[in-house]
């Protein structure tokens, strides 16, 4: 067995997270206004601004994504009499924490307040304590590059493929654990791509002027969709990072890419406002109303991840503004007016799914054996209340179409109007079964991507397609 010892990163490495972007994330969801603050604390240096963060924030451990595999390993080299050092960029604080809890390092090495251990400066405490290829190196980046470059083996763990040829060239590579999945793939999945189905409503305005539809008006609301998933990708984004020890006790949220550690923390604040500015460059050069609509829709989205969605019955009101901002977007796109009818449909139809998404919850924490914790504001005996409201929203929503389907305005639009009746029978149809698999609690994702996977729903929206084409 090597007497070398063994010297082992923290982010990245021993964790598939940040603990300082995650200490960043938590001290902005418990106190937003502290943003201004640390912004221009970051101008004195990371290590202050790292101190600062450890000092409110206690990360619960048990949840966090480790390296299974290379953990695996370090406790077998640990057995073997080996001395295991943890050397970080994370503050001291966190760092005893994390090997306090892992039990297996016989010292540790991190950033203090005036001292940020990263990179060269990682490397030239290693060799003043060391000397040159005294040690073995385990990390996941470029910034340890120059740490391998002076180890006397590198062990390269939960690197992506650049990574792991860089290491190769410049060092004598021992070990490779755990190669970290497509950056494409993971990223496309933390950016929930798929909800963007969600934005298919911003099409529904061009439904209203079937008359005078044409292609450059497509083109608009095409742009449009592209800017409202790219700035609904980047508030995924923040939410997934605000809640990433709530998702990790959930079921099915703890596998998302954040909270599972398939995809960095610190990617996801880069991406964050590159989506973002992209985003707004696109609505800009659509027109200033659609901007300025895309504007409000992501100042809503901040409020309700950083407040709103902690408030009963108000967020459930203003997931369904969201939803129906999208249709306010898909007209200010082509400069139509919304139709009223479309809006009060649009209102309680998506008050209604945004209620499935809490019985849903509900029902999931009843399954779990969990009945009388309180889900964001909402108790166990509400749920009955709930899917009272929720049902009569939906309802209303059929009614509110039955409504339109007899006024006038039918008969000036479509060369068909009684056809427009068929209408509510489907989404009747369609409403009491997104119920019904709730209360079964099979409902286990948004209700909006669950149709847009569910083959009952896309038969019905498939036979509405048909109905509309066959009015006009």
């Amino acid at each position: 067995m090597s007497s070398c010892p063994l010297v082992v990163d923290l982010d990245g490495t021993l964790l598939k997270s940040d603990l300082a972007v995650e200490s960043l994330a938590h001290n902005l969801k418990e106190k937003p206004v502290s943003a201004f603050s640390l912004f221009s604390m970051a101008g004195s240096g990371k290590a202050r601004m790292k101190a600062r963060l450890a000092e409110d924030y206690r990360p619960n451990l048990d949840l966090m994504p480790w390296n299974r595999e290379f953990l695996a390993w370090l406790k077998d080299q640990k057995q073997q009499g080996r001395t295991l050092i943890l050397a970080t960029g994370s503050n001291q604080k966190l760092a005893n924490e994390v090997a306090e809890h892992v039990g297996l390092f016989d010292e540790v090495m991190a950033s203090s307040g005036d001292h940020n251990l990263t990179g060269t400066r990682k490397r030239d405490a290693l060799l003043e304590r060391f000397g040159e290829q005294g040690f073995d190196y385990a990390g996941n980046s470029k910034v340890d590059l120059p740490v391998w470059q002076a180890a006397r083996d590198a062990i390269v763990v939960n690197a992506n493929p650049r990574t792991i040829k860089a290491a190769e060239a410049s060092s004598n590579v021992a070990h490779v654990f755990d190669s970290m999945a497509p950056e494409l793939a993971t990223a496309s999945k933390a950016m929930r791509t798929y909800q963007w189905s969600k934005n298919l409503l911003i099409f529904f305005p061009l439904l209203a002027i079937h008359p005078l539809l044409s292609v450059s008006s497509f083109i608009t609301t095409c742009m449009a969709f592209l800017a409202w998933g790219l700035c609904a990708s980047s508030v995924y984004l923040l939410n997934d990072l605000l809640d990433l020890e709530d998702d990790r006790k959930h079921r099915i949220k703890r596998h998302r890419p954040l909270a599972a550690g398939t995809f960095s923390v610190g990617a996801a604040l880069f991406l964050m406002p590159v989506l973002l500015l992209i985003s707004i460059a696109i609505s800009a050069s659509i027109n200033t109303w659609f901007c300025g609509v895309l504007v409000l829709y992501f100042i809503l989205t901040l409020l309700y991840s950083f407040r709103l969605k902690q408030v009963p019955m108000l967020d459930v009101v203003i997931l369904a503004a969201l939803y129906t901002s999208r249709i306010i977007g898909g007209a200010a796109a082509i400069m139509v007016a919304p139709s009223m009818w479309l809006l009060a449909f649009s209102m309680f139809l998506f008050l209604s799914l945004a209620i499935v998404k809490r019985c849903a919850e509900l029902y999931a924490r009843r399954a779990e054996g969990v009945w009388k914790k309180k889900i964001r504001g909402y108790h166990s005996t509400d749920l009955q209340l709930l899917v009272m409201m929720g049902s009569a929203s939906g309802y209303m929503s059929v009614l509110v179409l039955a409504l339109y389907a007899s006024s006038d305005k039918v008969t000036t639009l479509y060369e068909e109007p009684r056809l427009i009746w068929l209408l509510c029978p489907v989404l009747l149809y369609w409403i009491s079964r997104v119920w019904l698999l709730t209360h079964r609690g099979r409902m286990n994702q948004d209700p909006i991507v669950f149709a847009a996977r569910d083959r009952s729903s896309l038969i019905s929206c498939l036979i509405m397609g048909i109905i509309y084409l066959l009015a006009i």
